[in-house]
């Protein structure tokens, strides 16, 4: 079952790639490169890693939005030559192994995929790390807002925005 969450900020951490080998070539010799994405306008890509072969290391930290619905994160390795980029395989992550609920929203996971081309074979593995970052609604920004104006105080505009509200539930103990 697909997890289903409001739209938020994805910290993905492309950490490195192993056995990387395009097609049947033989490994990959040089220029990997990573791109992620949620939708198309929303991708990212990694620095191309000249000498690591066929297990190249990036270790970058990739900031992407995630919509409110989307299903998957999608993660594509590809080499440079002079000709353009070739692919090398890609992954669908999906949202539900970065989403659970019973986590913390800043949880850092570990999670590493094999790449498969068009046709389904493998191509190598991808690891990375994906931390959730919450994001406070609007709907909640603006009640903070009404509350603070009610008590004669100016709304942080910086203070508001941005930080969650973190309530513990007191319940009254009776003697």
């Amino acid at each position: 079952m697909a997890a289903s969450f409001a739209s938020c900020t994805l910290e993905v951490t492309i950490i490195s790639g192993e056995y990387l080998r395009p097609g049947r070539r033989g490994p990959l010799k040089k220029n990997a490169v990573v791109n992620v994405w949620t939708i198309h306008p929303n991708s990212r890509a990694t620095t191309v890693d000249s000498p690591g072969g066929s297990w190249p290391t990036w270790n970058e930290k990739l900031v992407l939005h995630m919509p409110a619905g989307a299903k998957s994160l999608a993660v594509e390795v590809h080499y440079r030559t002079r000709s353009g980029n070739r692919p090398v395989g890609s992954v669908r992550v999906p949202s539900s192994d970065f989403s659970c609920g019973y986590l913390p929203e800043d949880y850092l996971h570990f999670l590493s995929y094999r790449l498969r081309d068009a046709g389904g074979e493998p191509h190598g593995i991808i690891n990375l790390s994906v931390t959730k970052k919450a994001v406070v609604p609007e709907v909640t920004v603006r009640v903070l807002k009404h509350h603070a104006r009610r008590r004669g105080r100016a709304p942080a505009e910086e203070n508001v925005r941005g930080a969650g509200v973190i309530g513990v539930p007191a319940w009254r103990v009776s003697r």
